[in-house]
């Protein structure tokens, strides 16, 4: 692989990976009474809403600029595994047939978001990033 290419899979990367995150934290905002709903619906209270818009879109971006990288990486797994315990797989197990399977694979979803986070978190930002260029001045 040429060195342009693989210098541009690592911001390529954050942007997709930075993409659910930035869209779920800007559509929480725009369906905040009903987000709080569904979160106390879950057993989680809906006053959580902001930290999970802070967590998503603030989050999101930081990933998608390569600010704090490794660190905001770290979180997002975190985010990613616990909220797919709370509201996918944990619903699931009351669930049948197709129900169940999509919880499944919503959860299934953020297991592999948290899998690519952690990536992130080993080899870094990349090239083409806030963290790069601030290492370099």
């Amino acid at each position: 692989m040429t060195q342009s290419f693989t210098s541009l899979a690592a911001p390529a990367g954050r942007l997709l990976l930075a993409f659910i995150f930035i869209m779920a934290g800007a559509q929480k905002i725009t369906g905040y009474s009903g987000n709080a709903q569904n979160m106390e619906m879950m057993g989680v209270p809906g006053a959580l809403l902001p930290l999970v818009i802070l967590t998503e879109l603030g989050g999101g971006i930081a990933l998608l600029i390569g600010w704090q990288t490794r660190v905001v990486a770290f979180l997002l797994a975190g985010f990613s595994l616990n909220s797919g315990i709370l509201f996918h797989l944990a619903p699931s197990f009351g669930m049948e047939g197709m129900a169940a399977q999509g919880e499944m694979i919503n959860f299934m979803k953020n297991v592999s978001i948290a899998g690519g986070m952690l990536m992130v978190v080993a080899l870094g930002a990349g090239r083409i990033s806030l963290d790069n260029r601030a290492a370099a001045a």
